[in-house]
């Protein structure tokens, strides 16, 4: 048996994704429920997960997944989404001519992936976990099997790596790195930041591109490994 707050809650996260393909943010629930701190819409989402109605994906950002309905909410739903005058929405963004010579997506497999936040390069910020929009990637950038994300630069810190400040990274989501690999590193569970991974000993080596930034050394207890480069996007 669900709450009030529960039901409005699993409510509007299945609208939106029936609306917009992804769920919505903690500050788009709160503000729908009227809440006053997203505190509160992590209580009614470990709630949900707990009763079986949402699952929770690890190292996604906004990734919830609806498992089920109950019975009375996934009829109302049905018979809104069949009334007269029901009408998807769709966001089509910014319409401009595309440059001279470009391909369309279609015809180089573009996949659509997450940017999920900042990332830093250079002195390691707060990890974000917000997917702020979507990216298109040709299919032969992603590398292998597995998940895959996306990542806005922050920093100069791989600039010798040809990685520049508002790049976007892309990334394959993966628990190990060879020496050399160039990663994204969660340091001490809440700090990311993008650097080359080696190695030494028992301890884990973040090095820059940069001959202005100090590596940093660090226990292995310290550092998990949240993805590999295998991709990079341009911003001029």
């Amino acid at each position: 048996m669900l709450t009030r707050k529960q039901l409005e809650l699993l409510e509007f996260i299945q609208k939106r994704m029936d609306r917009d393909g992804v769920p919505p943010s903690f500050d788009e629930m709160k503000d729908a429920l009227d809440l006053r701190s997203k505190s509160g819409i992590h209580r009614l989402i470990t709630a949900l997960e707990e009763r079986g109605f949402i699952r929770r994906l690890a190292h996604r950002a906004r990734a919830i997944e609806v498992v089920k309905l109950p019975e009375a909410l996934e009829k109302s739903l049905a018979k809104s989404a069949a009334a007269p005058g029901f009408t998807p929405k769709v966001i089509e963004g910014d319409r401009t001519d595309p440059p001279a010579g470009a391909m369309p997506v279609e015809a180089v497999h573009a996949f659509e992936l997450p940017v999920m936040g900042r990332i830093a390069a250079g002195v390691p910020i707060e990890a974000i976990a917000e997917v702020s929009h979507h990216v298109a990637v040709p299919g032969s950038m992603l590398s292998g099997r597995g998940q895959h994300y996306a990542l806005e630069v922050k920093g100069d810190s791989m600039i010798e790596a040809g990685i520049n400040d508002g790049d976007i990274v892309v990334i394959r989501e993966q628990t190990t790195a060879d020496n050399g690999d160039i990663v994204v590193a969660l340091v001490e569970g809440h700090e990311a930041t993008l650097k080359r991974y080696y190695r030494r000993g028992g301890m884990i080596a973040l090095e820059a591109a940069n001959p202005a930034y100090e590596t940093r050394m660090l226990r292995e207890d310290q550092v998990k490994v949240q993805g590999r480069l295998v991709g990079l996007i341009r911003s001029y």
